[in-house]
């Protein structure tokens, strides 16, 4: 039964192979941005160039997402990756749980909405003047307002995340203060 724990490796492997997708998909963005700009067949605004590079730091904080879940999935999961003291070894993976994972998560997820929305409200300037977007995108009043909707249910979710994650914290923190007093006093008499 706990070997079948293995059964979630290639599913880890598959997230790395999407991690190259996501690194082809930016390095495509990216030379249709530096095309744009050198070549000057298309006008060229402040916000056009904005929306371009939003859409490449939204792929990278999906990569940076597919890492987190790639590498602390696989430790907290799978099997433990020995690289302590390793240079390159990520701050957050030396303390990385399923609770950490999650807020985590969380907290990539916001990121990755915020640059959504960003773009969004880019994009529709003077909604329902009948000006067409940057990209030719129609939005509606309605869709923006759900898109905000939605984005701060992330942010209350990963707040409650985060206090949870604090809760069961502190709880552990308690146990582990108790079991050391315990351990010092010794018939009622404290030793030191």
């Amino acid at each position: 039964m706990f070997a079948s724990r293995w059964l979630q490796a290639p599913l880890y492997l598959g997230l790395i192979v999407a991690q190259g997708v996501y690194v082809y998909v930016f390095m495509v963005e990216l030379w249709h941005l530096m095309h744009d700009v050198f070549a000057g067949e298309a006008p060229f605004t402040e916000a056009t160039v904005m929306l371009a590079v939003l859409a490449l730091i939204d792929v990278v904080m999906i990569a940076n997402l597919l890492i987190m879940v790639i590498i602390g999935g696989y430790e907290t999961f799978v099997s433990r990756i020995n690289i302590d003291g390793h240079p390159d070894q990520p701050e957050w993976l030396s303390h990385v749980n399923a609770n950490v994972l999650k807020v985590k998560l969380a907290m990539a997820i916001i990121g990755i909405s915020s640059i959504h929305l960003l773009k969004t409200f880019i994009e529709v300037g003077d909604l329902g003047s009948g000006v067409p977007s940057e990209t030719g995108e129609t939005y509606t009043a309605q869709g923006v307002l759900w898109q905000v909707v939605i984005h701060v249910t992330f942010i209350v979710s990963a707040f409650a995340l985060a206090a949870i994650d604090k809760m069961s914290t502190s709880a552990r923190n308690a146990e582990k203060r108790g079991a050391q007093l315990d351990a010092e006093l010794q018939d009622g008499v404290a030793v030191r």
